[in-house]
């Protein structure tokens, strides 16, 4: 079933097997019919997630990159879409002389080679299938890896299956049949799962386990109760303790050292055992749906964990900050970051949030869209150019600050067609982002159809605002940055894709200690007032 944890557990699968020295890669095969989910809305699929070769793909692969140290690229995200549109590419070319093309064997050998493809340089791949056991549109995928069964034999392949076994309040207990049935579909399509991860909120007790694994033809030591965590960064150190690397070792005739987790179980000791915390204001668009900014998340928790603080996150509709009382609803944040985002709605709540920010000394944070807002705000309000804009949300202004792409100038397509993955960007010495970075060459990577209009610079620079990142050939603007203000950071790409629980990323990192400090300074102030006003 959708949303069980199928990207967390083979992260965490993978995570364990690189622990013991073996080298992992993963891959996410999606049944939907898009060719990727760069067109398809945030509510829907959630986050985009952007590889360094400018791949849009499922948000699973960003749990991926953060668990792991595989080097993800398209390849690793597939979806029926593509495969349909390679196939089809092929027979009008006349690749399959005169035959006709089928689900199987064509369809079902594309995703064969795609696995092939993706597992040549590594000792271990991971597939992971979305969607749901039984719909049609999974079956082609299903079908494809019974056959790498047949075709690899059973010492080479493992079929981990992830199921619900659900508590129903109503008679206050635990029901198996869920799971049975889920691998009864299985068994009817000839595979016959190896691991159980049967998924809970509680435990599951040992005659449930013996009765799943007698009714589902399981070893019973291979029925893991994976059981929700309350740090997502818990879970490979839990599968550890359930002995699923050790399973899968076995199942696949296969010797390694012992996994060292030590600094895993630091990340989950921190988590749980936090000095202090640090509240963050995430003004944004599509907040009613919180996997919309899956890697953001988890990118601030990163920086909060390497402070030994809880992070409290607050996700603010932008639209909500358009309003008289904007303030107010700010008061108290101890940093406000807002995210990238496409469309005019929203808009003028996130310059009023960045306003706030700026003028009351508030550190902030502004990715993608965030960095345009706060150009668009600051030669509004600092530049005196009133109806300042971005030619996406104002054909008309008089003032356009943002603009369209020059290579997208005529490009009307919406797939694929933005600046994407990695490119490098040259810093300032003296800079927050260079002071953050330790070095003035970075490569990061963007999701963008719009630019600073550098036609403007001289007005912005001239009225205080710094440009502190930018292309080496100086064409785009990637980071603007406010001196003398405790932070006030903007950025063109997506620093988040990048973040990880081990290897937080540098500006997330001190964006969350100039906000815990703004946090002390507020408490300072605030006891200081008290000690007068007594």
């Amino acid at each position: 079933m959708s949303s069980l944890g199928k990207g967390l557990a083979a992260a965490s699968i993978g995570c364990l097997l690189e622990a013991r020295g073996i080298k992992v890669n993963l891959m996410k095969f999606d049944p939907y019919l898009n060719v990727d989910p760069g067109t398809m809305s945030p509510f829907q699929h959630g986050e985009v997630f952007v590889t360094d070769d400018g791949a849009e793909t499922d948000l699973d692969l960003g749990h991926y990159e953060r668990f792991t140290h595989a080097r993800l690229t398209r390849d690793n995200n597939l979806t029926t879409g593509r495969i349909y549109e390679q196939i089809i590419t092929k027979e009008r070319r006349g690749d399959y002389l005169g035959k006709t093309v089928q689900v199987i064997p064509h369809v079902t050998n594309e995703i064969k080679a795609a696995m092939r493809k993706v597992a040549a340089d590594c000792e271990v791949a991971i597939i992971e299938i979305g969607g749901t056991v039984g719909d049609i549109e999974s079956l082609p995928f299903l079908e494809a890896i019974r056959q790498m069964r047949q075709d690899l034999g059973r010492d080479n392949t493992c079929f981990v299956h992830v199921t619900l076994i659900p508590w129903i309040a109503a008679a206050q207990e635990l029901k198996t049949k869920p799971t049975q049935h889920s691998v009864k579909e299985m068994l009817s399509i000839g595979i016959q799962p190896d691991i159980l991860l049967c998924r809970s909120d509680r435990a599951v007790p040992r005659e449930m386990r013996q009765k799943i694994a007698l009714f589902c033809n399981v070893e019973e030591p291979a029925v893991i109760a994976a059981r929700d965590v309350a740090s997502i960064y818990e879970v490979p150190t839990a599968f550890a303790a359930e002995g699923v690397d050790t399973l899968a070792l076995k199942y696949l005739r296969m010797e390694a050292k012992a996994p060292d987790l030590s600094k895993w179980k630091d990340i989950v000791h921190r988590a749980y055992h936090p000095q202090d915390e640090v509240s963050i204001a995430i003004v944004g668009k599509y907040v009613e749906y919180e996997d919309s900014y899956k890697s953001l998340k988890e990118a601030l928790v990163h920086g909060a964990l390497a402070h030994n603080l809880k992070l409290r996150v607050t996700w603010l509709e932008a639209e909500g900050l358009e309003t008289e009382d904007c303030a107010r609803q700010l008061e108290g944040f101890d940093g406000i970051l807002v995210p990238g985002g496409f469309g005019k709605r929203g808009i003028e709540g996130m310059l009023n949030a960045i306003r706030y920010a700026r003028e009351s000394g508030t550190p902030y944070f502004g990715i993608c869209l965030g960095m345009q807002t706060a150009c668009i705000e600051y030669a509004r309000n600092v530049c005196g150019l009133k109806d300042a804009n971005s030619g996406e949300f104002d054909p008309a202004t008089p003032y356009r600050i943002i603009y369209k792409l020059r290579e997208l100038t005529g490009v009307e397509e919406m797939g694929g067609t933005m600046r994407l993955g990695a490119w490098d960007c040259v810093l300032e010495p003296d800079s927050i982002a260079a002071h953050a970075y330790g070095t003035t060459q970075i490569s990061e990577r963007h999701r963008h159809r719009y630019e600073f209009n550098r036609e403007y610079e001289a007005v912005l620079t001239g009225a205080g605002l710094r440009i502190t990142g930018t292309t080496p050939d100086a064409t785009y603007v990637e980071i603007v940055e406010i001196p003398g203000h405790p932070f006030f950071l903007g950025c063109q790409f997506h620093p988040e894709f990048k973040s990880k629980p081990l290897e937080p990323h540098p500006i997330f990192r001190e964006f969350v200690a100039a906000s815990y400090q703004n946090r002390l300074a507020q408490l300072h102030q605030g006891s200081a007032t008290a000690g007068r006003t007594a």
